[in-house]
This record gives structure tokens, sequence and C-alpha cells, in this order.
């Protein structure tokens, strides 16, 4: 049997209540001193140096990475200093520079302030000791054991993932051929491309008999995809596929051959409300915007109901069906789809650098909290949403070169009338109490924001 990997936290010097901290999952944990930080350290005499966002540890064992915050004092890996602000500069200055991040290896030591951890990593291995087989690409067959590292599972490399198309066209013709694990993407053609991200891509096919249309989308793992992790993700999408609710895009079908995830969700012809916005100037109507951001807290209220958290709404999943009266119809896509991939540890390291993205509708919280999956964090999300589409920015600036995930820490949301004093001033007033975030998200749940946003 194999066992899993394991990534170690072990206080070797320093004044905490905990000598070991071990992570078995994909996570992200903020080191500091401030109350949300876990491991949290001190706030005391002996830890005056340490910084309250100190650094970030991005997981995904075996795999471990790090990053300073611009710290006062720096973070030390084997004793070399990996960043730290000038003693001139504030934690607000030291956000807008771009500090090195680094992969940790067994038996590193990490030093912040006068707390020294030692970093063990413990590898997965066959159940007799023996290594791990050879590794190769499910597309093309050669060898990509320098690519998955110690990992063992299913794996399609990097360059046959530029390729999508490609890819998907091989499991429509497999499927064509009688596969069995590619039963519900048989009969399917390829239409055209709706767009891709990083972590796959989404077509627009037809079925050759019946005719229907459908969004064909594919998910590639950025590292190989381990039969357990294959079976976490799978049954978070089972939960998802059992949504169904006129504001939600429904997911038909899911499964997984030769490397791939691949899923038939309901195909929305209006597209999506990031693509609506440059149609309508960059701004959109605010009884437009509030029609479409109702209809979107429907289908949130359905799914919170039922337990189900999206953790990754923006505009470019909120997508635009027709109505009976010819009138857009606001559907959640991608149900938790992005943030499930995440936590089973299949998209690799996504935390740090360039990969990380700008998390524009991500609240504190989640930063904070990676695996936090309470309704509230939709709600704050849909409301950066509502901001952007009444004024066309976003709550929080994010300057080129600027860690995004230390923004988010340290900049609290802007009140949406300083972006635009037209917006009505008891609009205003509901949007940015579901932006706050300290000490709670404004609005708890998708039902008392709608309350707030009728009672207009």
């Amino acid at each position: 049997m194999m066992r899993p990997p394991a990534v170690t936290l072990t206080l070797v010097k320093g004044r905490l209540d905990r000598t070991e901290y071990v992570f078995e999952e994909r996570t992200t944990c903020v080191l500091g001193r401030a109350d949300d930080c876990e491991p949290r350290l001190p706030d005391d005499a002996h830890h005056r140096t340490v910084s309250r966002h100190h650094c970030l540890l991005d997981i995904n064992p075996p795999d471990v990475r790090i990053r300073d915050f611009g710290s006062l004092n720096g973070t030390y890996v084997n004793g070399e200093k990996i960043g730290q602000r000038a003693a001139h500069q504030t934690p607000e200055e030291a956000a807008a520079l771009s500090f090195p991040e680094h992969d940790l290896a067994h038996d590193d030591e990490i030093r912040i302030g006068e707390t020294v951890f030692r970093v063990g990593i413990k590898v997965p291995l066959a159940g007799n000791g023996r290594t791990l087989p050879l590794t190769r690409c499910a597309k093309c067959g050669r060898e990509v054991d320098d690519e998955v590292g110690v990992r063992s599972g299913e794996y399609i490399c990097a360059a046959c993932q530029a390729e999508p198309s490609a890819i998907l066209q091989l499991l429509l013709h497999l499927a064509h051929n009688g596969r069995e694990d590619l039963t519900p993407v048989a009969g399917y053609e390829l239409l055209r491309e709706l767009g891709r991200g990083g972590m796959g891509a989404v077509f627009l096919a037809r079925h050759e008999s019946t005719g229907r249309e459908v969004a064909l989308k594919v998910m590639l793992p950025k590292v190989a995809a381990s039969p357990e992790a294959r079976a976490r993700f799978l049954r978070e999408v089972a939960v998802t596929r059992a949504l169904r609710h006129p504001n939600i895009a429904t997911l038909h079908d899911a499964g997984f051959a030769d490397g791939t995830f691949y899923f038939t969700i309901e195909y929305c012809a209006g597209g999506s409300l990031d693509r609506l916005m440059p149609h309508a100037g960059g701004r959109l109507p605010a009884d437009e915007a509030l029609r479409l951001v109702l209809q979107v807290l429907d289908g949130l209220a359905h799914a919170h109901d039922q337990g189900v958290v999206h953790r990754d709404l923006s505009p470019s999943n909120i997508l635009l069906g027709e109505g009976r009266d010819g009138t857009a119809v606001a559907k959640v896509g991608d149900f938790g789809l992005a943030k499930s991939f995440d936590q089973a540890g299949l998209s690799g390291l996504t935390r740090t650098g360039s990969t990380a993205g700008k998390p524009w509708y991500m609240p504190r919280q989640q930063v904070i909290n990676f695996r936090n999956a309470s309704p509230a964090v939709d709600v704050w999300a849909l409301a950066a949403c509502l901001y952007h589409a009444l004024c066309g920015r976003h709550p929080r600036d994010f300057p080129r070169g600027k860690d995004p995930w230390q923004t988010v820490l340290q900049t609290p949301p802007t009140p949406i009338r300083r972006r635009d004093p037209k917006i009505p001033p008891a609009l205003a007033e509901v949007i940015d109490h579901a932006l706050q975030e300290r000490p709670a998200i404004g609005f708890q749940t998708a039902h008392e924001f709608r309350a707030a946003l009728r009672a207009l």
C-alpha cells in the first residue's frame, strides 16, 4: 500500500505551544504574530522582530515552497536571507517589492526571528520500500520523471498540456471506438474553443445524433494524479453534479481518462459576465447589474442550503443563458471545480509566483485559511463582482509587481463611492457592508445579502 506524502515543521528553537506541525493535504499557511496565523508566533518580547504576517508556506505534499512578505527582519532558509524590507520602508511599501520564492527540501531550516523550524518531507514509496515506477506521459508516451519528481500516478507532460484541443480530440476518438471510461463524451464533435486557463480549456461541442450543444471542459493536473487524489476530486464533483437550479449551470457528466478530467456542462450562449462588461462600456447600469446578481444569489442560496460552496466565484464563471423573454439569465458555472481541484493537490503549488494569479474576488479569510469553505466567502466574492460591474474597478488595487496575497492581507476594500460618487448611497452602504472583512465578513449568507439588495 502506498504511504501518503507529508510535510512536517518541527520546532528546533523557540517558544511555541506545539513542537510539530504535520501537513498531509494541500494547504497554505501564513506564519507571523497575528491572531489569524498558523503557526502563530507569540506576540511577546522574544518575537518583536517577527512581522504580524511574516511569510507564506505553500504546501502540496511532498512539495513545499516559502516566500517572505517583506518582513522587517527577514526570513532565513539554512542561514540565507530570502526576503527583508529596508529599515525605512513601511509594510505597504515592501508589499510593492518582489521577494523570491524558494522550494524547500528535507532537513532545511527556516528561521523567523528567534524561532527555528526544521522541514521534514516524507515521500511516497511502495509498501515494500521500492522506489516509484517510471512515469510516462499518458498522451505522447515519453518519460516524464523529471517533471513529476517523487510523485506517482497518471500525468500529461507540459508539452502536451499546451495543446488541450489535441488531448480532447484524442479522447473523443477513443470514445468513438468504444472506450467505456469515455462513454459520457461519445458522439460529440468539437465546434470551437470557448476559453482556457491555467488548469485546462473549455470547448463548444455538439452531439452528432441528438444535436445537443454542451460546454466540454478538460482539466489537466499539473502533477501526477494519484488514484487517491483523483478519487478525492471526483467525490467533490459528484456533490456538484447533484445541484439542480435555474441559476446554476448544470454539470451533466464527469470522468477521468488518460491523465485528463473531462466534464460536459450546460452551454450558456450569452458567454460570461466578464465578457459582457466590455461590450457595455466597462460597467453595467445598476438595474441590470442588480438583476443579474440577485439571480446569482438565488443559485448560491440553493447551493449553500445543500452544503456546497463555490469558493472561486468571479465574473468569468457567472454565465449568461437566455430566458423565455429573451433577456439574459445569470447561471453560476464551475461550481467548486477549481477549488476542489486545488485542494486535491492536482494544481501543484499555486499560491506563490506567477501562477498565483491575482485574487481580485477573494476575501482575506481565504488567504489566511486556504481551506475556508464557509458560504460567506461566496457572498464576499459576489459583492466584489457587483462592485466591479458597477464601477469598472476591483475593491482592491493590485499594482504590477505587488505581492497579491499580501495586498489582500493588508489592504481593506475601497468604499465604492470613492471609486464612483454617482453610486446611490443606499446601494453603496449595502455593498461596502458586504465587503467588510473584520472582524468577520459583513453578510454571512446569500439570504442576508439578497434581502438587503431587495430592500433597496
